[in-house]
């Protein structure tokens, strides 16, 4: 869960300075994205289990 605040953070912080479309922001977005996907993953794989 500290990653992906920590991700989510440091993207809202850059996408202060930044245009959206900008590699590094879309790279950073994509890496979030990746984060939850796992962590929502393995969340369901929880749910199913109990």
């Amino acid at each position: 869960m500290f990653l992906i605040e920590d991700a989510r953070r440091k993207l809202n912080d850059f996408a202060k300075s930044r245009c959206l479309t900008d590699p590094e922001i879309v790279n950073m977005s994509q890496d979030l994205d990746k984060l939850l996907n796992e962590f929502y993953s393995m969340t369901e794989q929880e749910f199913l289990a109990s």
